[in-house]
């Protein structure tokens, strides 16, 4: 199996904006107000407000050419893996059917009540309830401080993996920065695909550096070629 992890820079050239870099959406906000669980408490109408324009944002662009090669990987017969950090739905609308994200969804609401989780394409506002409940609805996504989803599903599969890829991740947000430590200890040959070496680079066997939508698909290529043996 194929363990694929990617993050916000496989994105990046469908027009979203990343988190960490010199342009980054944590040089234009801040973290303390708009994704944390206090953040929402003190002020929920600015919080709503942010995650309804990155909503909006993302219902206008497309996938890219890293994200469909990631669904012909898959649909190839490879067996893979592909767990994201990444809140948005372009793996899906690529062809990809089996994507974990880790850190929720932008697309969706969970209420604060009963924990339902709901499709969300639209705005989300105050008066926004649960129909389970009537409770209070937030995004879905994983805030600052929250436990991330699907923790126990990745560790067994990091446990099966023969190969360990991160693509487009910057290494620094945990856990899923210690993903790669944890399959090198297993044995599993581990791949970074980036724009730049990340912070862990070191933990990498191979790396190959540029945009992703040039180094995603020649990666898969190679995949493909070698069949099995990967």
């Amino acid at each position: 199996m194929i363990f694929i992890l990617t993050g916000a820079g496989i994105s990046r050239e469908s027009g979203l904006e990343t988190f960490r870099d010199a342009a980054g959406l944590w040089n234009k906000v801040r973290i303390e107000d708009v994704a944390t669980i206090e953040a929402f408490r003190r002020n929920p109408q600015k919080v709503y407000e942010f995650y309804n324009q990155r909503r909006r944002q993302l219902l206008s662009i497309e996938p890219n050419a890293a994200h469909r090669a990631l669904a012909e990987l898959e649909k190839s017969g490879q067996k893979i893996f592909l767990v994201t950090q990444n809140v948005d739905n372009l793996h899906e609308r690529s062809g990809s059917t089996v994507v974990l994200h880790m850190h929720g969804r932008l697309l969706a609401a969970a209420c604060q009540e009963c924990g339902l989780s709901l499709e969300w394409p639209g705005d989300l506002g105050g008066d926004d309830k649960c129909p389970g409940c009537g409770g209070t609805l937030r995004p879905d996504v994983v805030w600052f401080g929250e436990k991330p989803y699907y923790l126990d599903e990745i560790e067994r599969a990091i446990n099966q993996c023969r190969v360990f890829v991160s693509i487009g991740t910057s290494g620094t947000v945990y856990p899923a920065a210690g993903l790669v430590t944890r399959a090198k200890a297993n044995g599993t040959r581990t791949v970074e695909l980036n724009l730049e070496p990340s912070r862990n680079r070191s933990s990498f066997d191979q790396g190959f550096y540029g945009p992703a939508t040039e180094v995603v698909p020649v990666w898969v290529e190679s995949v493909l070629a070698q069949g099995n043996k990967c």
